[in-house]
């Protein structure tokens, strides 16, 4: 099952304090718009998303159709189709995509620890 590129999605009280602090570990912000209270950072191939005011915890983060260097891949699973995968395996569903539809779309779920996991297709 090839879920694509991973990143955590950080959920911040301060936008602009935590820029600074991950711009010193040596991550350069690559995406997002600070007017919006999100931004995404990147260190070689490790990726964060900080975003203020958006949700609650921290959530782990896959894309389908997307690479580590933020550009659109050809070969993917459509997030559908993991969708059906991941509910032929009982695995439960908080949101799901749906199946009608074609493009961007995403689904969550929860680990047995109570970590979400959110698999949002862009394109």
């Amino acid at each position: 099952m090839q879920l694509g590129a991973f990143s955590i999605s950080l959920a911040v009280k301060d936008l602009a304090l935590s820029r600074a602090f991950y711009e010193k570990l040596g991550f350069e912000v690559t995406g997002g718009e600070a007017k919006q209270n999100w931004l995404i950072l990147k260190n070689g191939d490790c990726i964060i998303g900080l975003f203020q005011g958006m949700f609650e915890n921290n959530i782990l983060t896959f894309n389908p159709g997307w690479s580590t260097s933020a550009r659109p891949v050809d070969d993917f699973t459509d997030v559908r189709e993991l969708q059906q995968q991941l509910k032929a395996k009982d695995v439960a569903f908080d949101v799901e995509a749906d199946e009608t539809t074609s493009g961007p779309a995403s689904f969550i779920i929860t680990d047995p620890d109570g970590n979400q996991i959110l698999v949002d297709q862009h394109r």
